[in-house]
């Protein structure tokens, strides 16, 4: 049974950097991909970073050159390091995992692609 289990998220000012961390257990399998969503209060939840079929990183346009995924396959651990916070990066942060590498790259934001889904971590930016 596949496992996700969040860290890292905490308060931070504007400004201010955060490292979230994703593991997880329940599969050897290094095909298995990661990705960061989020919801802020009042939304729909939202792809964040992901990462496609060839290990590209892919972002969504309002945290591109902020944020940094990254995934670990020994650890099974996927990392999405935040810096510049803002005020809209305030959210619940949840890590999802599909289980096949392949996908197409118009699809990687895309959480029907995704199987498996942590609890959420939540990350408040204040000013």
């Amino acid at each position: 049974q596949v496992q996700l289990v969040e860290s890292g998220g905490g308060s931070v000012q504007a400004g201010g950097s955060l490292t979230l961390a994703c593991a997880g257990s329940g599969y050897s399998d290094n095909s298995i991909c990661m990705a960061w969503f989020r919801r802020a209060p009042g939304q729909e939840r939202e792809g964040v970073a992901g990462i496609g079929s060839q290990g590209a990183p892919k972002y969504a346009d309002s945290v591109k050159g902020r944020f940094t995924i990254s995934q670990d396959n020994a650890k099974n651990t996927v990392y999405l390091q935040m810096n510049s916070l803002k005020l809209e990066d305030t959210a619940m942060y949840f890590c999802a995992a599909r289980g096949s590498r392949l996908v197409l790259w118009s699809r990687v934001l895309d959480e029907a692609e995704y199987k498996y889904w942590g609890q959420g971590t939540q990350v408040t930016v204040s000013s």
